[in-house]
């Protein structure tokens, strides 16, 4: 099958060993990252996703926060892997934080009672599918990057170093950079037992 976005889909995968220079210039990267949250389907169009690009020493400044962060509740026999793990994510050229902001999901549940308690949910769905699309889009210009997720632990210090509203969520944390090394082999269960078709 000839599919140009399900080749897309297929790059996107998560890459652990980052380097810190990228194959396409920084404007490039900005551009592509944009687009992707631009383009992003959401209930409503209520366009909640919210996205701050750090490069260099600003990525850095994350990942030790997110280091200090863990040393207060790591175990001292799983502190060494701990740093062992953040170094990696601190070693790319970047970091995307992927956030939703609350203000907007709290308007669509006044405006909209009768869908109240499902807008907590769309917003998840909504910021999976930025993340997704984030992800891919940068896989399609051969930039690596894995997703991970310290929001409960550092949202409140994200906010305050990087001066950002307090409606803004921390959702997911996105470090990216050159592929030192691809990801492995995927295996993948039966599509038949996973997707079934009737008539």
């Amino acid at each position: 099958m000839n599919n140009t976005f399900l080749e897309s889909v297929a790059l996107r995968r998560t890459i652990y060993d980052l380097g810190s220079s990228l194959p396409v210039s920084k404007e490039t990267v900005t551009k592509t990252i944009q687009e992707a949250v631009r383009t992003s389907p959401s209930a409503f169009n209520s366009q909640s996703a919210r996205a701050v690009i750090l490069y260099g020493d600003e990525s850095k400044k994350l990942w030790k926060i997110v280091l200090d962060a863990l040393m207060k509740i790591v175990h001292k026999d799983q502190a060494a892997d701990t740093k062992s793990k953040i170094a990696a994510f601190d070693s790319g050229a970047g970091t995307v934080m992927v956030f939703e902001d609350m203000s907007v999901v709290k308007k669509l549940q006044d405006d909209f009672p009768i869908y109240k308690d499902n807008f907590a949910l769309w917003s998840h769905h909504g910021t999976g599918l930025t993340q997704f699309s984030i992800w891919t889009a940068l896989a399609n210009i051969k930039v690596g990057a894995s997703l991970q997720h310290y929001g409960n632990l550092i949202e409140e210090e994200v906010r305050k170093t990087w001066g950002l509203p307090s409606s803004w969520s921390l959702i997911a944390q996105m470090p990216f950079g050159s592929i030192n090394s691809p990801a492995g082999e995927k295996t993948y269960q039966p599509i038949e037992e996973r997707v079934l078709v009737k008539g």
